[in-house]
């Protein structure tokens, strides 16, 4: 018997080994296997398929995936002080691939467990920067690594100001979380894109805003 297959594992999963297994949306690609290698929390799990190429051969491919479920992210804005609002963390995945201190400024994010993206963003960006976010505006979705995460991000934005604050933000201390806020001029930030602002979901929001959304000349 195996945890997340045949019995609950620490997350009350089984069947963890069925996704993927009846896809059909492609005739191209036919789905032999499905392994799952680790399910400690999140999951990583190596499917065996077989994929007809453009010239009409087949062959049989291997890939792995890591399954962390989908998210949501959101860029708060104040369009009359030109202001963003962001978060710095710790992320020990880029400070391990380079990162000077891994410390990353990002816009508040975070896994839709079981909500909705609307529910799941605006509740990250509270416990986050401590902001009720109110209207929100839908930017688009994105595969953020496709090539071996499964995870599809939702992004938003959305307006605050000082009346929006509910509390200090910084996180959940139950989950060890330690997030410090920043408020920053626009256009500070979009010059630290590729120095000081090195994440891939902000500098999407970021352009996004100067380019169409709330910052659009």
């Amino acid at each position: 018997m195996t945890a997340g297959i045949d019995t609950p594992d620490r997350r009350g999963r089984t069947g963890l080994d069925q996704v993927g297994r009846h896809l059909s949306g492609n005739d191209d690609v036919r789905v032999r296997d499905v392994e799952v290698l680790a399910s400690d929390w999140y999951v990583l799990r190596r499917t065996t398929f077989d994929m007809r190429h453009r010239d009409g051969h087949w062959s049989t491919e291997q890939r792995e995936t890591y399954d962390r479920g989908n998210g949501a992210t959101v860029l708060l804005y104040d369009v009359a002080r030109r202001t963003v609002l962001l978060t710095r963390q710790f992320r020990f995945p880029a400070y391990v691939n380079g990162h000077p201190d891994g410390l990353l400024v990002e816009t508040a994010a975070g896994l839709l467990d079981d909500d909705d993206p609307v529910t799941a963003v605006r509740r990250e960006a509270e416990e986050e920067t401590g902001h009720r976010v109110g209207e929100l505006t839908h930017v688009f979705d994105v595969f953020m690594s496709p090539g071996s995460v499964t995870e599809r991000l939702h992004f938003y934005a959305g307006p605050y100001d000082a009346g929006s604050r509910t509390a200090g933000g910084g996180g959940l201390a139950e989950e060890d979380e330690d997030i410090e806020v920043l408020e920053l001029d626009v256009d500070e930030a979009l010059a630290a894109i590729g120095t000081t602002i090195v994440d891939a979901k902000t500098i999407l929001l970021l352009q996004w805003a100067a380019l169409s959304g709330p910052f659009a000349r």
